[in-house]
């Protein structure tokens, strides 16, 4: 009852990620352009057609770019909350989409997959994370958060696999060449995760069922892989859970495969 989880893009110019069980087939975000969707997935020997859902977590463009051409290309299933949807809606080329609409806070069923929606803080309408559930295992999934809450927290527990922001080295913000309004955006509490703030999130929920951490998200301008990659491992480290796999991912290209 394993889950397998791919991202099949990351960061400002587009996020999706891809999760399965053996018989249900989803996607959190559709972010990038339905070719590329269509493409990447092609490339982890996914057929389009076959996915049972796709679950968007907010409004932002690099979420739900792709949202009208795989509905109106290949009929998917597209769910939201209805804070998110009207966001989407004011779009005139995304009106008359069909939705499924969720609750924030009340789980849904997906194929044989449970979805949790819970809120999270960031500058959009009503933004939330995901915990995907198929038996025992489960994957927890934030993109986009300014801070850490108790909810946070609470809701990443006793996951076989987290996929956090880590968004930003502090420094880097600093130090960009970028507008002072802009820059306190993204490090206020409803912007963007730092890799230290990832660090310490990832080992404060870490436990024994943890077996793989996603970095996404990362900044092109203000962070690094290496420097992402090397303050959660040390966090990690630091609380005993070294053995965890971190793994990065791209704006241009599918991750390594991961599982829950």
């Amino acid at each position: 009852m394993s889950l397998r989880i791919c991202v099949l893009g990351s960061g400002s110019s587009g996020n999706s990620i891809y999760v399965a069980s053996e018989r249900t087939q989803i996607l959190i975000d559709a972010g990038l352009s339905g070719r590329e969707i269509e493409r990447r997935l092609a490339a982890i020997g996914v057929d389009v057609r076959r996915i049972d859902a796709v679950c968007v977590t907010h409004e932002h463009d690099d979420h739900r770019a792709a949202l009208a051409a795989l509905q109106r290309r290949h009929g998917l299933a597209l769910y939201g909350n209805a804070g998110t949807i009207e966001a989407i809606e004011r779009e005139e080329r995304l009106r008359g989409l069909t939705w499924n609409v969720f609750l924030t806070g009340s789980p849904f069923r997906a194929g044989d997959l449970i979805v949790e929606p819970f809120s999270v803080p960031h500058d959009s309408y009503d933004p939330v994370g995901f915990v995907v559930r198929n038996g025992p295992s489960r994957a927890g999934i934030v993109t986009d958060m300014g801070m850490p809450t108790g909810l946070i927290r609470e809701r990443l527990r006793h996951c076989g696999a987290i996929l956090l922001e880590s968004n930003h080295d502090e420094q880097m913000l600093r130090d960009a060449a970028r507008p002072w309004s802009l820059k306190q955006r993204v490090a206020g509490r409803q912007g963007h995760l730092s890799n230290r703030q990832a660090g310490e999130l990832l080992a404060e929920v870490a436990g024994p069922e943890l077996r793989s951490v996603f970095l996404v998200h990362l900044s092109a301008e203000c962070n690094r892989p290496e420097l992402a990659a090397g303050a959660v491992r040390a966090a990690l480290a630091e609380r005993g859970h070294g053995g965890v796999e971190v793994k990065l991912t791209y704006p241009d290209r599918v991750s390594d495969w991961g599982a829950a």
